[in-house]
């Protein structure tokens, strides 16, 4: 008999304990469901927060850059060809830097893929962040707008024109960080360690800096790199005229920046950024960022948008403007589209 005096069958006895496992196992289904479902919940970053540890990472890196080229210990080294014959300079500026920034922000949020033009094989850097806020981050950028982390790669580029540092050529030397969203660039920053000048944009909340009141297109003032500057003048006077200037410089970031208002700053002050070989996307993502979020515009010369994720090359050089017919410059450019060039 049970204890509660009532007599069950054989089979009773079965369909009792039937019912009581399914019970227990509907019971522990929904723990085990719901403890799945909390780990499967996508883990968010805050853009805000995000911006204000780029400009970190890019200010600690820059003062390391700083201080190896003002103690003169560069180490120079060769670490290997660019597609089109140059060196590509190596100096502790570079690996010094790249701890800094490449160890904050993957200290800070480990879960995010961090893209490097450099790599160490040392120690990781004991890093943390400050939670220091720039004012005008603060001021100028609503908090709440969160991502999730799997949806972001973060491009760095600790030392922007190596070869203008080993010349001590130190107006054109940036560091840059770059974060993009499912491959597009939503915040771009480029900092000036010799000047201690930072640029920041975050696409659709605004920058520290923005577009001057002019530009020209008949003639432009196109800015180029210096390794490349005569091979591309013959196409670029082709296309924009004869009196077209050309503007060589070193490093994308400072190219970004001869676009945009940026103050006291000294810069080459041009019209267009034009690159029409391979390159890489830590060069390019900060600033493709900076002019997004300014109503710039930064393309293929095919017209195409840089998606970046995947692999570190561009393979389809870049045209880069703010304040002028992007499109109608592109047309404008249409024999190097073709191969012509």
């Amino acid at each position: 008999m049970s204890p509660m005096g009532i007599r069950l069958s054989p089979v009773g006895v079965a369909v009792f304990c039937l019912l009581g496992l399914g019970v227990i196992y509907h019971l522990y289904a929904g723990v085990i469901s719901s403890r799945i479902a909390a780990f499967r919940q996508r883990k968010t970053v805050d853009l805000r927060d995000l911006l204000a540890l780029s400009v970190e990472a890019a200010v600690q890196g820059g003062l390391e850059v700083k201080r190896i080229r003002e103690n003169n210990v560069l180490e120079e080294k060769t670490k290997g060809k660019t597609k089109e014959g140059a060196s590509e300079k190596l100096t502790l500026g570079d690996l010094y830097s790249h701890k800094k920034m490449y160890y904050l922000i993957k200290n800070t949020y480990p879960e995010l893929t961090v893209n490097s033009e450099e790599h160490d094989s040392s120690v990781d850097e004991v890093l943390v962040w400050s939670r220091d806020f720039p004012e005008d981050i603060l001021q100028g950028v609503r908090p709440g707008h969160l991502v999730p982390a799997d949806s972001i790669t973060v491009w760095i580029d600790p030392l922007d024109a190596t070869q203008e540092y080993t010349e001590n050529l130190v107006k054109y030397v940036t560091t840059m960080v770059c974060v993009a969203v499912d491959g597009k660039p939503v915040i771009g920053v480029i900092h000036k360690p010799f000047t201690g000048f930072t640029a920041w944009g975050l696409v659709g909340q605004g920058s520290n800096l923005k577009p001057r009141s002019s530009y020209s297109s008949t003639p432009p003032r196109v800015i180029v790199s210096r390794s490349h500057s005569g091979d591309v003048r013959a196409f670029v006077e082709n296309s924009f005229g004869n009196n077209t200037v050309i503007i060589p410089a070193g490093g994308a970031g400072y190219k970004v920046l001869s676009l945009l208002d940026a103050r006291d700053e000294e810069y080459d002050l041009a019209d267009l950024y034009l690159h029409t070989t391979f390159i890489k996307k830590w060069d390019i993502c900060a600033g493709d960022a900076l002019l997004s979020s300014v109503g710039g515009h930064m393309t293929t010369l095919k017209g195409e948008q840089i998606q970046y994720s995947g692999t570190a090359g561009n393979p389809g050089g870049l045209l880069a403007s703010v304040g002028l017919d992007h499109r109608a410059l592109l047309e404008r450019l249409a024999p190097l589209k073709a191969g012509q060039h």
